[in-house]
């Protein structure tokens, strides 16, 4: 298939990575959403949807099929978070960050645990090649990812838990670019929940002032696009 070829097209070698078109828009992509999530941008979710389908076509050419599958349900997700983000909140009004509950941060650790034993019994019948790391991540990203969509500041500490164990885990494969990027997206998720920490603190100070949901929720956020791709701006700061 003429469009795979392309993708799998080896560009450079580094180190033990032949570096492929696919492997290399990852890393642009991926270093992209990351940074816009950390502004709190709400382009982070179309930018990443592209990441993901570029990871999936690398892992699926590299035989990494959990990767793979958890690239699909990141498509499905992030898609489901772009619409939370613009119409999640309050009267279908844009979401603001918040801290989660107790309660959820209880439940969610409770599902990582209880995904991550039978995954990697899955993993090892399908001969991969770390099925319990594999299975962490998996589960860590799951949850990470839930608390993005709905924008809560603790889905930081699950994508730094997620990334501490990519770094060395893409050395063992033999994908040491995207090794590099899992260690330059745990610098930046530092840097994220720093942001989004301040702009909670933000939010709950003027929860009972005269800026309602949908205004303005990171102060590095202030250039926005088109809402009739990111929705309908609101609030004096127009930030998503």
């Amino acid at each position: 298939m003429l469009f795979l070829d392309f993708f799998n097209h080896v560009l450079f070698t580094f180190g033990a990575d032949h570096v492929t078109v696919a492997e290399l828009a990852g890393f642009l992509t991926g270093a992209a959403c990351v940074w816009l999530t950390v502004k709190g941008h709400i382009a982070n979710f179309p930018v990443g949807l592209a990441n993901d389908a570029f990871f999936l076509v690398l892992f699926l050419s590299a035989g990494l099929y959990a990767d793979s599958a958890l690239q699909v349900v990141y498509l499905v997700l992030g898609a489901i978070g772009w619409w939370q983000w613009i119409y999640g909140g309050a009267g279908r009004t844009r979401l603001v960050v918040r801290r989660a509950g107790s309660g959820e941060l209880v439940v969610l650790a409770g599902l990582v645990v209880a995904a991550t034993v039978p995954l990697a019994y899955l993993l090892v019948a399908a001969h991969d090649i770390a099925p319990f790391w594999d299975a962490l991540t998996t589960a860590l990203s799951l949850a990470a990812q839930w608390l993005l969509n709905t924008r809560k500041v603790q889905n930081w500490y699950f994508w730094l838990a997620a990334d501490a164990i990519y770094v060395p885990l893409y050395f063992v494969k033999d994908l040491w670019l995207t090794a590099i990027v899992y260690a330059i997206f745990f610098a930046m998720c530092v840097a994220g929940l720093r942001a989004w920490r301040r702009a909670a603190r933000e939010e709950a100070r003027r929860g009972d002032g005269g800026e309602g949901p949908g205004t303005k929720l990171l102060p590095e956020a202030t250039n926005q696009l088109s809402g009739a791709w990111f929705g309908p701006v609101r609030g004096p700061g127009g930030v998503a």
